[in-house]
């Protein structure tokens, strides 16, 4: 168990450094702290203009929305850029559990969503001026770290496309866009069409934003609940399919001989 808990911990922490492209100051700065905040900044008053919705409605939905993007891309990263580094062949030979080793890249990705979704909630209260309730603040920050971990799942399981694909980052770019258009961060789901969302409650963050705003309206954690175990039902399923897709493509890959064609 020690050991399992190791290559979990110390090789996520290890393979973040080694592999996710933006941790260099300005890029993660840049990219991750201060993009989102100037997303939510724009909905916030386009929302103004059109009498869509209220600033808390984009506060809380644009602060789970910025764990999204870390945490989709970083779990695509932590497969994809084995293979674009020349290592996954290092990693698939390895006798440890490779659903560990894939699994466990997840939390530091995930750690990296909570700490954006918690900064863009407190930066956008700040200038919009939103006042949480301070007994709120602890659902919320389960609510995104949940919302992070889902987003991770969800970007692994992408990143399990990169055993078959080559090019998997068209796929993690379109799949950004549709988390921004169908689970309702910046869009009342009651005007998006029925099929839209019905897509939405099967992708990450849907419920979670849903939960966020039941908790930043003071309604209390119990009113939270059944859209926080939504969030949880769907970022398990999707590590499920991580890992079910990890070990398909991985049989496949070295069938084709494919595992380190660019």
């Amino acid at each position: 168990m020690t050991a399992l808990l190791r290559l979990i911990g110390t090789g996520g922490v290890i393979a973040y450094r080694a592999l996710f492209n933006w941790t260099t100051p300005a890029m993660f700065i840049g990219s991750l702290l201060v993009g989102p905040i100037f997303q939510l900044l724009f909905f916030a008053y386009l929302g103004r203009q059109l009498g869509v919705a209220d600033d808390r409605f984009y506060i809380v939905g644009n602060a789970v929305l910025a764990a999204s993007l870390s945490c989709v891309f970083g779990g695509t990263m932590a497969v994809a850029n084995e293979r674009r580094f020349g290592t996954l062949g290092h990693v698939l030979l390895s006798p440890r559990s490779r659903t560990a080793v894939f699994l466990g890249r997840v939390l530091p990705y995930a750690g990296n969503g909570l700490l954006i979704a918690a900064s863009t909630l407190t930066v956008g209260a700040l200038l919009l001026g939103l006042r949480v309730p301070v007994d709120a603040l602890p659902g919320l920050l389960t609510t995104l770290a949940v919302a992070a971990l889902s987003c991770g799942f969800f970007g692994l399981t992408l990143g399990a496309l990169g055993l078959r694909f080559r090019d998997v980052w068209v796929v993690s770019n379109v799949s950004v866009a549709l988390l921004l258009l169908f689970t309702g961060v910046n869009v009342p789901t009651a005007g998006l069409p029925g099929w839209m969302r019905v897509v939405g409650e099967a992708l990450p963050i849907t419920h979670a934003a849903r939960a966020a705003r039941h908790l930043a309206a003071g309604e209390g954690f119990p009113a939270a609940v059944p859209a926080l175990a939504a969030e949880v039902t769907v970022g398990f399923g999707y590590a499920l399919l991580a890992a079910l897709l990890l070990k398909l493509f991985e049989a496949e890959s070295r069938r084709h001989a494919s595992l380190d064609t660019l």
